[in-house]
C-alpha cells in the first residue's frame, strides 16, 4: 500500500467558533496524537486535499504521510472521521501515528463474490455485515476481502470462519458471527374474497335456521325433563 501525502496548518485555536471558521475557508479541523507526538496537536487540513487522499483504493485506512506545517513529518492514519449528516463533507479528523513495522486494527469492507445458489431457487440473499475487523501490517491491509457466495443453499450461511485466509491477516470478529445468508421469501400472505350479497343473506339464513334447531332442542329438553319429574 502506498503513502499518501497531506500537508496540515498548525496553530489552530480550539473551539467550536474555530472550528466554524477554518471550515468556511475550506479546511477541515483535525487533531494528532500517537506514539510519537508527545501531546496531541490541533491541525487543519484542506477539505479537498483530505477527500482525495481517503478515497484510494484504501479508502479511509490509507497510510497518510502528514507534513505538518513548520513542524515533523509524521506517518498517521485516519481512525476518528466525524461527516456532516446531510452533506459529503468531513467535519472532523482523528489522525493516529503509525509504526510500519507494528499492526494494527483495520476495518475492511466485504465484497461477495457470485449468486449464491440458493438465490437461482427462488431465496433471497440477506448480507449481515459488509465490514470485518482485523489486525494486520498498515502497509497489507487489503482494500476489500472477497468472499465467494455462489455455492450458498437456501437456508445456509457463512460466518467470519468462512472468510479466506491472508497471510498476515487476523480476523478479530467473532468466528461464529454470520456474514451472509440465503432465507426462504415470506409467505405472501393471501387475502380472503369479499362475499356477494346473495352468500352473506344465505349466511344469515343458516345462522337463523341454526338458532331455530337450538331452540327447538332446548324445548323438547324441557319437555322431557317435566315428563321424568312427573
Amino acid at each position: 500500500m502506498s503513502e499518501v501525502t497531506l500537508r496540515a496548518l498548525a496553530g489552530r485555536a480550539p473551539g467550536s467558533r474555530e472550528s466554524r471558521r477554518i471550515r468556511r475557508q475550506g479546511q477541515v479541523p483535525a487533531v494528532v496524537y500517537g506514539k510519537d507526538v508527545s501531546d496531541p496537536v490541533a491541525v487543519a487540513v484542506d477539505a479537498h486535499d483530505l477527500r482525495m487522499a481517503l478515497q484510494t483504493e484504501a479508502g479511509s485506512n490509507a497510510i497518510i504521510s502528514l507534513e505538518i506545517e513548520g513542524g515533523d513529518t509524521l506517518t498517521t492514519m485516519a481512525r476518528v472521521i466525524e461527516r456532516h449528516p446531510f452533506r459529503n463533507e468531513y467535519r472532523h479528523i482523528d489522525f493516529v501515528t503509525v509504526d510500519l513495522s507494528q499492526k494494527v486494527t483495520a476495518e475492511v469492507t466485504i465484497q461477495f463474490e457470485g449468486t449464491p445458489a440458493g438465490v437461482r431457487e427462488g431465496g433471497v440473499f440477506s448480507p449481515r455485515r459488509t465490514q470485518v475487523t482485523i489486525e494486520v501490517l498498515p502497509t497489507e491491509i487489503p482494500g476489500f476481502i472477497s468472499l465467494d457466495v455462489s455455492e450458498v443453499e437456501l437456508g445456509d450461511s457463512l460466518r467470519i470462519e468462512d472468510l479466506p485466509e491472508i497471510e498476515g491477516v487476523e480476523y478479530l470478529d467473532d468466528a461464529e458471527a454470520v456474514v451472509m445468508s440465503v432465507t426462504v421469501p415470506a409467505a405472501e400472505v393471501e387475502e380472503e374474497p369479499e362475499l356477494t350479497e346473495e352468500e352473506l343473506a344465505e349466511l344469515e339464513e343458516l345462522g337463523e335456521g341454526e338458532e331455530g334447531e337450538e331452540a327447538e332442542d332446548a324445548a323438547e329438553s324441557e319437555d322431557d325433563q317435566e315428563g321424568d319429574g312427573e
